[in-house]
């Protein structure tokens, strides 16, 4: 197996650090890079400050064998990164013809006159290989110091998205000798973190050293990111998908899918193929969960509508929940949410309806049922299974975790995996 080459991503600019714009560019990147062979191990923010910024190429040149710089190209005096790369290499700007060439016929195509600060674009470090912009003003430059590649690039994503593809990214693969990295993501719901953890833990611990998991949870889900690295693409995805396959036994009841895959994609998918409709009635979630479901292209061929039935008059007149049950349940309940859910389903004429009713928060909780408190409920064909959730105390999170529950309780539904229904 060929050496790992690393690299590092460094962007400038204050307009970062002061949350003003977001930084998409290093995301982009560190996918582009990890497509041909190249593992990121770092990336760093700093703002328009030149002590900040020797600090950084210093520091980075120590740990990775190529540093991707991005911002800081522009015309205006807070644009300094040309001038750090002069201090930092120990060289000076000197006007580079051929960048003053492609300035000046870039502003004469667009029959607009240039400035000094526009001419003064094309004054590059004089140890730096030029590389042409064909998408903006701002230059693209290329660094070799003790065995490390700088490339600097400008910050506006779509200019640097071009240099990258059809400059940068050629050039490393012709530079270096480079390894494969092969990512694969197995995407669990159901179990915690830590648990999971626990219970793949012999698994884990066999895993080949070329090959690593991490963990990334998000509102309920677990994915396990794969990494491999190697030699031979197609012996590594052999490698990988062996590794998956002694996995699944272990938490096959956790897994819903892979890579992109969303719950609700892979739901829309199962619904379609047993040719079957859903609906939902919703009280806390506010129709956030026929969001959810409606979020997916063609999801009209399986979703029939949705009734945000947030008093208790509409759960009555429209749901057909009973005033008796209100009245000795209360609204957040086991036999609401059941009659909700099966009250949906006949009004849609839907195979299946999922409910939610609960205390999303902040106030509204009591002792017996604390904010937090959700019913969720999937009325079926063949009977309705219920769920009890106890969330947290902040309204947007229970919101979004009582539908994600819910819609695994219609996954798991789907699949019949470890369902009682009453």
């Amino acid at each position: 197996m060929n050496a790992t080459v690393k690299a590092e991503i460094i962007t400038i600019g204050d307009e970062i650090l002061f949350g003003q714009i977001v930084d998409t560019n290093t995301q982009w990147i560190g996918a582009e890079l990890t497509n041909i062979g190249v593992r990121t191990v770092r990336k760093t923010s700093v703002g328009d400050i030149r002590s900040d910024i020797l600090s950084a190429f210093s520091e980075a040149g120590k740990r990775a064998d190529i540093v991707i710089v991005t911002g800081g190209l522009g015309p205006t005096k807070d644009d300094i990164t040309k001038h750090t790369f002069c201090e930092f290499f120990g060289s000076s700007l000197v006007m580079n013809q051929e960048a003053l060439a492609h300035v000046t016929a870039f502003f004469a195509k667009r029959g607009r006159a240039m400035t000094e600060l526009n001419i003064q674009q094309a004054a590059l470090p004089s140890n730096c290989t030029y590389i042409t912009n064909q998408w903006g003003t701002a230059p693209g430059m290329w660094f070799e110091k003790d065995g490390v590649v700088y490339v600097s690039l400008p910050g506006v994503p779509y200019e640097m998205k071009n240099l990258m593809e059809f400059e940068i990214l050629p050039r490393l693969k012709q530079k270096y000798t480079l390894n494969v990295i092969k990512h694969k993501s197995i995407k669990t719901i159901g179990i915690g973190e830590s648990f999971l953890a626990e219970k793949i833990a012999s698994w884990e611990d066999a895993l080949p050293e070329h090959i690593k998991l991490a963990y990334l949870p998000h509102f309920g889900q677990v994915k396990l990111r794969l990494t491999g690295t190697g030699g031979d693409e197609a012996v590594l995805d052999g490698e990988i998908e062996e590794q998956i396959n002694k996995l699944l036994p272990i938490i096959n009841e956790y897994v819903y899918g892979y890579d992109l895959d969303e719950l609700e994609s892979v739901i829309g998918a199962l619904l379609k193929a047993q040719d079957a409709t859903i609906g939902t009635a919703e009280s806390c979630t506010g129709g956030f969960l026929a969001h959810r479901l409606t979020n997916i292209p063609g999801s009209s061929a399986y979703f029939e509508g949705s009734v945000v039935s947030y008093s208790n008059d509409v759960k009555m007149s429209v749901l057909g929940v009973s005033n008796d049950t209100l009245a000795q349940f209360g609204a957040v309940s086991e036999e609401t949410a059941k009659q909700m859910a099966e009250g949906a389903r006949k009004l849609l004429n839907t195979t299946y309806a999922l409910s939610t009713t609960g205390i999303a928060g902040p106030d509204g909780g009591s002792e017996a049922k604390p904010v937090g408190t959700v019913w969720i409920a999937c009325a079926t064909p063949t009977g309705t299974v219920t769920q009890l959730l106890k969330l947290a105390n902040v309204r947007s999170i229970n919101i979004e975790m009582a539908s994600i529950h819910a819609l695994n309780l219609l996954r798991k539904t789907l699949t019949k995996s470890d369902i009682s229904l009453k």
